[in-house]
């Protein structure tokens, strides 16, 4: 690749030909503040704060979008820069909810930062403010337009990476907002819940909708008999909400805070992913065999399965009917837990923490639920569990190692990895191979199926069997999957499909990154190494290979897909009307 040369604040620097003007700033250690800006999301110069001075320009330029040319003479940091770029953010302050202090994002707020660093003290300018807009109907997600700065990084990740569009920019002009059309509520549209509004979101305009004090209510009642479970991709990203590098695998510590805020009992829903491989890929094997519906697809992400009811009902019968590991746990430990412990099930309070803001609608599905008893009764995503540690006052990177509780809690390194886009998958491979060769195979690695690719295809010959299986992360890329099965271009076995890029570890319920972060490093990536390595340092990597889940089969479902194992870990979905009147 060609260079061209330029100078950058009277220096002159050599910088490839394919960069923008914020871009090439960054590779000689020069920053531009963004707000808008979110690389390979977000890249429209609307906020203006990335602004610099380039000589014979008639108006300052947007450095986002400006592409490097040989001889461009710019300015960064010169006082017409900076002052345009305080008058942007003031502007900005004026017609904003400043109530920082109460803020679910104080601290971690993108305008607020800006607004130190550009050493704004007073407003100066004042008058009046759009009508906000709050919205917290959903049972996941809540919209305060007060807060909303029109930067359209959450229409971009809607529209763009997840291919849904319920967000838009409404009314021009001084009027003008974000939200769904006809400022209509996020639950009464095509919404699939999957966060990535509010981890793109640089302010407090989009958050979760909080179940915090629902655990403290019943973690208080000492009628209830409360249990946790932890997901997967939790443990690699926890540790960013206490200061540790992105992708630090904080397992131990995570089991000590969650004991420590009193719960009756702890388990990993890692285990729980291996209940799932045994049912999901025994149904597969069924599929295959006895001319079921193929390709089957993997059903365990709430927001997926959403976006399926929604766009393509009619390939439902594609979908597993496996529930998702989430709520296969809550349904066997109101069954077997309960049983082996003689608890009633009606006392047993099950909390998930869950990376997924799409959870906390899967919860309250009708179908969820076994003889009355609803699956899981609260789920807070990582977020909120963060929030509750630092109100318990625990200092975390102070915690020792602890472990989870063993019943329902020993786990493979095939059910660490489902947190990871193609890890379901993975891991169904394990065992299916194992079962079509009759052996305990020594190969488990395959790589094939990971990595960020949006759309990956493999084929795994088994016992002289080619099996065709593809992997797809954001539901966009899931929907051109759903197009060639509509069209009868597909002739795949298998599919996986997670709502969120990347997968469950950079779901819309892990800790937010800034954009300073997000557009230098990938998150995803980082996040899913923690989960490969803590499979790879595990003696047990196959679901099957479980002892723990050898023993739950043994004792109380019989084999995977009984008639009992049907009754508790499987589940319909329903045909959902994309603007109900």
């Amino acid at each position: 690749m060609s260079n061209v040369s330029l100078s950058i604040n009277g220096i002159q620097y050599e910088v490839p030909s394919n960069l923008t003007v914020l871009e090439a700033a960054r590779t000689v250690g020069i920053d531009i503040p963004t707000l808008c800006f979110l690389k390979d999301i977000n890249e429209v110069g609307a906020c203006r704060v990335c602004v610099v001075d380039v000589e014979g320009a008639r108006a300052l330029q947007a450095s986002c979008v400006l592409p490097v040319r040989e001889g461009m003479v710019i300015n960064t940091n010169n006082t017409r820069v900076r002052k345009a770029r305080k008058n942007t953010v003031e502007l900005l302050l004026a017609n904003h909810n400043r109530e920082c202090t109460t803020c679910v994002r104080s601290k971690n707020c993108e305008l607020q930062s800006l607004s130190e660093e550009l050493g704004i003290r007073t407003i100066p300018f004042e008058g009046e403010k759009r009508v906000p807009t709050y919205d917290d109907l959903s049972p996941s997600i809540v919209r305060d337009s007060s807060k909303c700065i029109l930067c359209g990084r959450c229409v971009s990740a809607c529209k763009n990476v997840q291919g849904i569009g319920i967000l838009e920019f409404l009314n021009r002009g001084f009027k003008t907002t974000v939200g769904p059309a006809f400022e209509m509520s996020m639950k009464d549209v095509p919404c699939i819940y999957c966060g990535q509004c509010m981890v793109t979101c640089p302010v407090g305009a989009l958050t979760e909708k909080s179940s915090i004090h629902k655990v403290w209510e019943v973690l208080e009642d000492k009628s209830k008999h409360v249990i946790v479970q932890s997901a997967p991709a939790v443990r690699a990203a926890l540790g960013e909400e206490f200061g540790y590098p992105i992708g630090t695998n904080v397992t131990g510590k995570l089991a000590t805070a969650l004991r420590r805020l009193g719960f009756t009992k702890i388990f990993d829903t890692n285990w729980a992913a291996d209940v799932t491989i045994m049912e999901e890929g025994t149904e597969l094997l069924g599929r295959i065999q006895n001319g079921g519906v193929l390709p089957m697809i993997t059903s365990c992400s709430p927001g997926w399965v959403r976006y399926i009811e929604f766009q393509y009902p009619e390939l439902l019968p594609h979908l597993s009917t496996c529930k998702s590991p989430q709520n296969m746990f809550g349904a066997l430990a109101k069954s077997y837990y309960a049983e082996k412990h003689g608890i009633d099930p009606k006392d047993i309070v099950v909390v998930s923490v869950m990376p997924c803001t799409s959870k906390k609608s899967e919860i309250i599905r009708p179908e969820l639920e076994v003889d009355g008893n609803r699956d899981v009764d609260i789920s807070i995503t990582t977020r909120e569990l963060a929030l509750m540690i630092k109100e318990a006052r625990l200092e975390f990177d102070k915690l020792e190692e602890g472990t989870f509780d063993a019943f329902m809690g020993d786990y493979s390194g095939a059910g660490v990895i489902f947190g990871a886009t193609g890890g379901v998958m993975e891991a169904a491979i394990r065992t299916v191979a194992d079962v079509l060769t009759g052996q305990d195979l020594e190969n488990v690695d395959y790589t094939a199926v990971r990595g960020i690719e949006g759309i990956k295809e493999a084929t795994i010959n088994v016992a002289g069997m080619d099996i065709k299986v593809a992997v797809a992360h954001n539901t966009t890329n899931a929907g051109i999957l759903l197009e060639k099965i509509r069209k009868g271009e597909a002739d795949y076995h298998f599919i996986e499909v997670m709502a969120c890029p990347g997968g469950c570890v950079n779901g819309g319920g892990q800790p937010i990154q800034p954009a300073s972060v997000r557009n230098v490093v990938d998150i995803r990536a980082e996040r899913a190494k923690a989960l490969y390595s803590e499979d790879a340092s595990k003696e047990v990597r196959k679901s099957h290979k479980n002892p723990e889940i050898k023993k739950l089969y043994d004792e109380y479902l019989g084999k995977p897909n009984s008639h009992k194992a049907h009754e508790l870990l499987h589940t319909h979905y329903v045909v959902r009307e994309k603007f109900p009147l």
